[in-house]
């Protein structure tokens, strides 16, 4: 959508690692709502078991009561008509399906359309009092959510002034979401990077290519994976939670490919999430739409120290059993089953013309959660995996005597429960958010990065660097 898009991305380059039922989880939406749930989300029906906060506006008609939502989901086009909607104001939170759930940052109207623009809410400050759990979720049946063209996968255009947000905003502007797709494929475009996603029959991943006539970079970075299965506790009490615990089993291992080359170009980095939701609806827990969703993110920062060269590389490990964390009673520790093994080693398959050092670094995240809303404010029980990929090829002298290859791989996990964005995206959406008059809201605060307990864990971390000689220093990681 025109006036949405990204300010510019840092080009220096960084090579531093910086109820207890059995369901299956998937199948979509259906009954009442039909395709409308299918695409926009399921309703809430919350049980007697569930107390909401007080500041909670539930919409009627669930995904029947939504036009439209924008690409960057800040926007939910309702029916003014819908059961509560009038009801809806600058600081409620708006809760229509399990996709749309939000924290009411302004509103206006447009014919008989409600236009709500909304931030991410934390999933106690949706639930106040609520137990939910089940085990052995079967993820083989997933439904790809396409974010379409998101202002925070592209580049910013030159900064303008936008004015009231409610012409950005009309029914048939471009930035809108396109109905989701069955059969864990989708295609997407990030940063100049055209994006191939992938899950989850042995695993989830993304296939990647950028050329902008000076760097060509083309890979795969896959988490892998067989049959999975899901197991989730969360109990609420009073607005806190209480209990946590998230476990994936499958059989994790991390694969990575990669070509690429300078030619007169110029190195970058960014890093951005990928803009396709994978998600496996739950149903109703406790009359409260969950889902298991997963989600990806990206960084790739070249380091190509000559004007040309080209570097290419594979290598696949076995990694753990099982991912997964617990926190209970002030307790809190990752779950993860380690068993790393070399299957291909990345160092061996290192080749390439070097004309100088040939540097890159590839992040690939991958989170797991249990909650509620959509891409960039998915809230829940989450558990996150970022592999770190870092290889050179060359010498710094470029000494045909000496010539080094270089690897480092680091493995991980993020933990916890509420929602994290990355801080350049955040960055963005507050930037085009301040840029907006309100309509009824006297501001447009800004949204947070964070929120909720989160912790980290280190999974894996090696380097190797052959030959072992002082000129060839350390690989990146």
């Amino acid at each position: 959508m025109p006036g949405r898009r990204l300010l510019a991305a840092a080009v220096a380059v960084l090579l531093a690692l910086t109820g207890c039922d059995s369901l299956r989880a998937g199948g979509g939406a259906a009954g009442a709502g039909g395709e409308a749930d299918l695409r926009y989300g399921a309703a809430p029906a919350p049980g007697p078991d569930v107390t909401l906060q007080p500041d909670v506006v539930i919409v009627g008609g669930g995904g029947r009561s939504v036009r439209s939502v924008s690409a960057d989901g800040l926007t939910w086009r309702l029916d003014a008509a819908a059961r509560n909607a009038d009801r809806l104001a600058p600081g409620k939170v708006m809760f229509v399906t399990g996709r749309g759930v939000g924290r009411v940052l302004d509103l206006a109207e447009s014919g008989g359309d409600l236009l709500v623009t909304i931030g991410p809410v934390d999933i106690t400050e949706v639930v106040r009092d609520g137990s939910f759990a089940s085990r052995d979720l079967t993820l083989d049946d997933p439904v790809v959510y396409p974010a379409g063209e998101p202002s925070w996968a592209e580049e910013p255009p030159p900064q303008r002034t936008l004015g009231r947000s409610r012409p950005l905003l009309a029914p048939s502007a471009p930035g809108t979401q396109p109905a989701p797709q069955r059969g864990g494929r989708g295609d997407a475009r990030a940063h100049g990077y055209q994006l191939y996603t992938t899950c989850c029959t042995d695993g989830v991943g993304a296939h990647f290519a950028y050329d902008d006539g000076g760097v060509r970079l083309v890979g795969t970075v896959t988490l892998t994976f067989a049959r999975p299965n899901a197991s989730f506790h969360l109990d609420i009490g009073g607005g806190t939670v209480t209990r946590a615990e998230l476990e994936i089993t499958g059989g994790f291992g991390i694969k990575v490919d990669f070509e690429g080359g300078i030619s007169d170009g110029r190195n970058h980095k960014k890093v951005f999430p990928v803009p396709v939701d994978i998600s496996f609806p739950i149903g109703l827990a406790a009359g409260i739409p969950l889902s298991f969703t997963v989600t990806q993110t990206l960084e790739v920062a070249t380091a190509f120290g000559a004007r040309s060269g080209t570097v290419k590389g594979s290598g696949e490990y076995a990694l753990a059993g099982k991912l997964g964390f617990g926190w209970a009673n002030g307790s809190v520790g990752p779950r993860v089953d380690r068993s790393f093994q070399r299957r291909s080693s990345l160092l061996n398959s290192l080749t390439g013309v070097p004309v100088g050092v040939m540097g890159l670094v590839i992040r690939h995240g991958v989170r797991f959660t249990v909650g509620i809303s959509a891409f960039l404010f998915t809230a829940g029980v989450y558990f996150e995996l970022t592999t770190s990929y870092g290889a050179t090829l060359g010498s710094a002298l470029g000494a045909p005597y000496a010539l080094c290859r270089g690897v480092g791989i680091g493995v991980r996990a993020t933990f916890g429960v509420g929602y994290r964005i990355l801080e350049p995206v955040v960055q963005v959406i507050n930037k085009f958010l301040s840029l907006l008059s309100p309509s009824r809201a006297p501001a447009i605060p800004p949204v947070a990065a964070t929120a909720g307990p989160s912790w980290h864990s280190d999974v894996y971390r090696n380097e190797e660097v052959v030959p072992s000689v002082p000129i060839c220093g350390h690989a990146p990681r």
